[in-house]
């Protein structure tokens, strides 16, 4: 069902005019978690052919936060964003009618889970959660999922202490984003931090699909000098979200080249997608029911 809807929803583009009504540019927002200059560069792809499908001028956003595309959303000079859930339930929370969620990453298994993924160097003889109490450990963003909510949920429970600093570990930092905590880990700014990755295929690589693998991309680490300590339960991914009011016939179109981009451009959609993945799929609302309900707990 969803390999023909996203057929369907290609045809639709295909046979579509090629400029789109009542816009003069589009917007796409690129999440925190790596250097602005990278996400411009592994998105540069989808803002051409963006703009080959819309028929109008389309720029890349890169804040240096979350909460920068989220708000961007929120405010409306962000047109597309692909969020991780728990920025879509930020978003959802502060109006549920800003944005829809429409596509989501699936993974080469076919599941579009992934995990927050603790680690630690090698060679700090750290190998499990227990080994950080009374050492640093880092958070990414405060409105990532992987990063931030849910081991700030599932480690206390683990390690029977709050997150809070010297309460457990001696600090717990936020250090900006998944690249970020990356560096600190490997560099021995923080001993221990979580990340985020789809759990599939092989740790060298920085498994297939994350953050891991986009340091390792970009020759930050060698994934031998690291070590994983930590897995959370599976996370849903998050979702690629459109404003609900852009014109009908935009949402239609972009829907259906995110759908399409993997078998379109394979380098491409390893670059948007953040490593090996099968395509983006149809997705709804429901699937992040869970997340939502996390973010209120949490806020509370």
């Amino acid at each position: 069902m969803k390999k023909l809807l996203a057929l369907a929803l290609t045809t639709t583009a295909l046979a579509a005019p090629a400029m789109a009504a009542d816009i003069t540019e589009f917007r796409i927002g690129i999440l925190g978690g790596e250097n602005a200059q990278d996400r411009l560069n592994n998105n540069k792809c989808l803002r051409e052919y963006t703009a080959e499908a819309l028929g109008v001028e389309t720029k890349l956003f890169a804040p240096a936060d979350y909460n920068g595309v989220i708000q961007g959303l929120l405010g409306g000079t962000i047109d597309m964003a692909w969020l991780g859930a728990s920025g879509y339930a930020k978003t959802y929370l502060s109006d549920p009618e800003a944005v829809e969620p429409v596509l989501v990453k699936v993974n080469t298994d076919g599941g579009y889970g992934y995990f927050s993924i603790g680690f630690a160097r090698k060679d700090s003889g750290i190998t499990k959660l227990e080994d950080l109490k009374d050492k640093a450990f880092g958070f990414g963003d405060p409105n990532s999922t992987s990063g931030y909510l849910i081991p700030s949920i599932e480690i206390p429970q683990q390690i029977n202490a709050s997150m809070e600093s010297g309460d457990y570990f001696g600090e717990v930092k936020f250090t900006g984003g998944h690249e970020q905590t990356i560096v600190a880990v490997n560099n021995g700014d923080v001993q221990g931090g979580v990340t985020w990755a789809d759990g599939l295929g092989e740790w060298e690589d920085g498994y297939q699909s994350g953050a891991l693998r986009r340091a390792v991309d970009a020759g930050l680490v060698d994934m031998n000098d690291l070590v994983e300590i930590w897995r959370s339960a599976p996370i849903p991914e998050g979702p690629v979200v459109l404003r609900k009011a852009l014109p009908a016939d935009v949402k239609e179109k972009m829907t259906a080249l995110m759908a399409g981009l993997a078998e379109k451009d394979r380098e491409c959609f390893y670059g948007v997608a953040a490593g090996e993945a099968r395509a983006f799929e149809p997705i709804t609302h429901d699937a992040y029911e869970v997340i939502i309900e996390a973010r209120k707990l949490k806020s509370k």
